[in-house]
């Protein structure tokens, strides 16, 4: 079994910034992909960053220049770095991860981490 944690949510002035984290834990053989997605009220959920096990990246667009992923393969862990938060950022954030095992892969999600912007 394989848990991802995530952390770093909160409250901020629009301006601002924030750190998400996520650790993935268990019987992880290899990660591949990890990303995160957000999901507004009303709203479907939708990719904001993802990041190959290569560290190839992959933005959407209203978030381009603004926030940067990065892992830790060593600790299978992968950030998001946000920056210049707006309030149309406010969801609750969910990391995301590609899990290789013998054979086959399988996609695991975080509990999610509630980011709210305020004007």
């Amino acid at each position: 079994q394989v848990q991802l944690v995530a952390s770093g949510g909160g409250l901020v002035q629009a301006g601002g910034s924030l750190r998400l984290s996520c650790a993935a834990s268990g019987s992880v053989f290899s990660i591949d992909a990890m990303g995160w997605y957000r999901q507004a009220p009303g709203k479907q959920r939708e990719m904001v960053a993802v990041i190959t096990s290569g560290g190839s990246t992959n933005y959407e667009d209203s978030v381009k220049g603004r926030f940067t992923i990065s892992r830790d393969n060593a600790k299978n862990t992968v950030y998001l770095q946000m920056n210049s938060l707006k309030p149309e950022d406010t969801a609750v954030y969910y990391c995301n991860a590609d899990v290789g095992f013998p054979g086959s892969n399988v996609k695991y999600w975080g509990q999610g981490t509630q980011v709210t912007v305020s004007s």
